[in-house]
C-alpha cells in the first residue's frame, strides 16, 4: 500500500499474478498428483508473494494463515499470520464460504471467489479476486492451500471484510489422496488436536450449491 491508501492489487498485472500462481502449482502437480506443502518454494514466486499465502486446515471449514503477504495485512490493518482465512470474510456470509473452503479440501477442489467490500464511514466500496488451490501434507493427506487474494481501489479504515459473490468450485482430476487421517498438527503454533477428517457435505450436496466448472488439468 503507498502512502495515499491505493492497494497494490489495483495495478493491471492482477491477472498475470494469478495465472502466474495458478501455472506454478500446476508445474508442481507431477503425473495429476496435488503438489506437497514442501514442494512449494517461496523463490519460484517471488515476485507475487505481496498477494500470496498458505493455509492450513485446522477444523472442517476452518483454515488458518500459515505465511501470507502484506497485501492481506494491509487490508487487515494488522499481522494476519495465525488467524483464519475467514476473518477477511463478513460475519453473515462466513457459513457459505465455509462449506465452499471445506470443498477445497474434501474434494480436493480449486477455489475460484469474486469478493466484495461494501462502502462504509472512511471506507470506499472494494472488490477482490481469490485464488485457493489444494496442498498435500507430509501424512498425504489435503491439509494445507496455496493462495492468492487481491483487492484493488482504496482501502480506507481497516479492517476489511468481504462478501462473496461468486464461489466456483473446480475439481482436481485424476487425484488419489486419503481423506480419513487425521489432521497434521504438528506444525509448531498450530496446536490444535488432531481430529478425523469428515465431510460435512456430500459431493452431490456440494454440487448443488457451488457452481462447478470443469477442469482442463
Amino acid at each position: 500500500m503507498d502512502a495515499s491508501g491505493e492497494l497494490a492489487g489495483s495495478t493491471p498485472h492482477a491477472a498475470a499474478t494469478f495465472d502466474a500462481l495458478r501455472s506454478y502449482w500446476q508445474s508442481r502437480r507431477d503425473g495429476g498428483r496435488l503438489p506437497l506443502r514442501a514442494e512449494i518454494d517461496p523463490r519460484a514466486i517471488a515476485a507475487d508473494l505481496e498477494y500470496s499465502f498458505i493455509l492450513e486446515r485446522v477444523a472442517p471449514g476452518v483454515a488458518r494463515f500459515r505465511v501470507a503477504g502484506m497485501h492481506l495485512c494491509d487490508l487487515m490493518g494488522m499481522e494476519v499470520r495465525a488467524m483464519p482465512l475467514s476473518t477477511l470474510i463478513a460475519p453473515e456470509s462466513r457459513p457459505r464460504f465455509a462449506e465452499a473452503l471445506e470443498a477445497v479440501f474434501a474434494t480436493p477442489a480449486v477455489l475460484h471467489a469474486e469478493l466484495t467490500s461494501p462502502a462504509g464511514f472512511g471506507k470506499p466500496a472494494l472488490t477482490a479476486r481469490l485464488l485457493l488451490m489444494p496442498l498435500r501434507s507430509g501424512r498425504g493427506t489435503v491439509a494445507h492451500g496455496l493462495g492468492c487474494l487481491m483487492a484493488g481501489g482504496i482501502a480506507g479504515r481497516t479492517p476489511r471484510r468481504f462478501i462473496p459473490s461468486s464461489l466456483c468450485i473446480e475439481p482436481c482430476r485424476p487425484e488419489v489422496v486419503t481423506l480419513s487421517a487425521p489432521l497434521d498438527s504438528s506444525t509448531p503454533g498450530f496446536a490444535e488436536p488432531a481430529a478425523a477428517f469428515v465431510a460435512r457435505l456430500s459431493p452431490e450436496a456440494r454440487r448443488s450449491r457451488f457452481r462447478v466448472i470443469s477442469s482442463a488439468d
